[in-house]
C-alpha cells in the first residue's frame, strides 16, 4: 500500500521523504534498522512558466537540454513531461545504479546515453561521467548547479551555470557564469545574446573586409587594364576614416531577430570568416570594380568627362555602393525589405550621416579642394545613382538564391 502510495505521488511530480522513528536506549544500535514507518511527505516544487517555452525554443536552436535530479525516476518522468522535455508517460529514465563510466559503455549503450533526456538517482561522480561522454561525442556541454556536489561538475563542464540566489558560495565559485534570477529562461536568452553579439561581430568584419578589398581590387584592375585611376590616395583614406566605420559600427550593435535561435549551433572550430565569407569578399570585390570601372568608362566615353570630373563619378559611385552594401548583410532566409539590418536604426542613422558627409565632401570648396573632387552634373550624378546601385543589386540576388535553396532543403 506505501509502495503503490509512492507511486502514486511520485506521478503527480512530488518529491517524497519517508519519515519513520524507532526508540532505544542502545547508542550502539544501528540507527537505520528496525524503523516504523510514519507517513511519506510530498514536496511539490512547481515548475516555472517560462521553462516550457525555453525548453521549446531549446530544441528550436539545436540545443539539447538533459536534466539530472536526485529524485526518483518516476517523479523524474513526471517533472519531465510537465516542461516538456519529454511528450511520453513511459519515457525512459535512466536510474543512477544503472550508469556506468564511459569506457565501460558499449557502442550501443553509448549511443541510448547520449539521446537520453531524464536520468535519476544520480551521484555527483555519475554526474561527471555523463559530461565527460557528452564531450567525448564533441559536444559543448553547460552544467547547472546550486549544492557543493555539483561543484565538480560545474567544473568540469564547458560552461558551469550556478545559481545565484539559492546556490552554495562553493558552486559559485566553481561555475563560469551565475544566474541572479535562477532562471532557466535566462540561460537560453545569454545563448540568444551570444548568438547576436558573434554574428554582429561576424557582419562587421565581413562588411568592413568586402569595401577594403573592392578598393584594392578597383586600383589593381585600373592598373592592370592601363586606365586611369579610378580613386585617389586621398579618397581611401577618406572611405576609410569616415564612410566604412559608421556603418559598419551600426551593424556592431544589431539586436539579432527571430531566426537567431531557429538555427543549429555554429561549429566551435568555425573561424569569424569561413570559406564561404572569403569567396564572397572576393566576389564583391569583382563586383565593386566592375561598377566603378563601368561608371568611369560611361563618364569617359559616354559624357567626355576628363580629370577630376570623371574621378568624382568614379569616387562617388564606389563610395554610395559601398554604403548601400550594408544591406547585403542580412541573413539568407531573412526578407528583402524586413529584416534584422532594415531594422536596425542605427544602421538607417549611420547611412543618413554619411551620405550628408559625402555630399558636404563634394559641394565644401575646401574639402572637394583637398580630396581632389568637383561637383558632379546631373548626367554624372544619374550615372552614380545606377552604377552604385549595381553590387546591392547582385548582392540581394545572390542572398534570394541562397535563401530559396536552404528552404528547398
Amino acid at each position: 500500500r506505501w509502495e503503490e502510495r509512492n507511486e502514486q505521488m511520485a506521478n503527480e511530480g512530488l518529491r517524497i521523504l519517508a519519515l519513520a522513528q524507532k526508540t532505544t536506549d542502545d547508542p550502539e544500535t544501528p540507527p537505520y534498522e528496525g524503523l516504523t514507518l510514519l507517513a511519506l511527505v510530498g514536496l511539490y516544487d512547481p515548475p516555472r512558466d517560462d521553462v516550457q517555452p525555453a525548453i521549446e525554443m531549446c530544441r528550436g536552436a539545436g540545443i539539447e537540454v538533459v536534466m539530472i535530479t536526485g529524485d526518483q525516476p518516476v517523479t523524474a518522468r513526471s517533472i519531465g513531461r510537465a516542461v516538456g522535455l519529454v511528450d511520453r508517460d513511459d519515457a525512459p529514465v535512466v536510474h543512477g545504479s544503472d550508469m556506468k563510466p564511459p569506457d565501460a559503455l558499449s557502442d550501443e549503450e553509448r549511443h541510448e546515453r547520449l539521446h537520453t533526456r531524464l536520468f535519476a538517482r544520480a551521484t555527483p561522480r555519475q554526474k561527471l561521467d555523463l559530461i565527460e561522454l557528452h564531450q567525448r561525442a564533441g559536444r559543448i556541454v553547460a552544467m547547472t548547479g546550486d549544492g557543493v556536489n555539483d561543484a565538480p561538475a560545474l567544473k568540469k563542464a564547458d560552461i558551469g551555470i550556478a545559481m545565484g540566489q539559492r546556490g552554495t558560495q562553493v558552486a559559485q565559485e566553481a561555475a563560469d557564469m551565475v544566474l541572479q534570477d535562477d532562471a532557466f529562461s535566462t540561460i537560453v536568452a545569454a545563448v540568444e545574446e551570444g548568438r547576436a553579439i558573434f554574428r554582429n561581430i561576424r557582419q562587421f568584419v565581413y562588411y568592413l573586409m568586402s569595401c577594403n578589398i573592392s578598393e584594392v581590387a578597383v586600383v589593381g584592375l585600373a592598373t592592370a587594364v592601363g586606365t586611369q585611376l579610378p580613386i585617389l590616395p586621398l579618397q581611401i583614406l577618406f572611405l576609410n576614416l569616415v564612410t566604412d566605420v559608421f556603418p559598419a559600427l551600426a551593424l556592431g550593435v544589431g539586436e539579432g531577430d527571430d531566426s537567431t535561435m531557429r538555427r543549429p549551433p555554429r561549429n566551435p572550430s568555425e573561424p569569424v570568416l569561413s570559406r564561404r565569407h572569403w569567396i564572397g569578399i572576393g566576389g564583391y570585390g569583382l563586383v565593386f570594380s566592375g561598377a566603378v570601372l563601368g561608371a568611369l568608362f560611361w563618364a569617359t566615353e559616354g559624357l567626355g568627362l576628363e580629370g577630376e570630373a570623371a574621378v568624382t563619378v568614379s569616387f562617388l559611385t564606389l563610395a554610395f555602393a559601398q554604403l548601400w552594401h550594408v544591406f547585403n548583410m542580412r541573413q539568407p532566409e531573412s526578407g528583402v525589405l524586413v529584416n534584422e539590418v532594415t531594422r536596425n536604426r542605427y544602421v538607417w542613422a549611420a547611412v543618413g550621416f554619411c551620405v550628408l558627409l559625402l555630399v558636404g565632401a563634394v559641394y565644401l570648396p575646401g574639402v572637394a579642394g583637398v580630396l581632389e573632387i568637383q561637383p558632379p552634373g546631373a548626367d554624372a550624378w544619374t550615372i552614380i545613382a545606377l552604377m552604385s546601385l549595381v553590387p546591392l543589386a547582385v548582392g540581394q540576388g545572390v542572398l534570394l538564391v541562397r535563401g530559396y535553396l536552404r528552404d528547398s532543403s
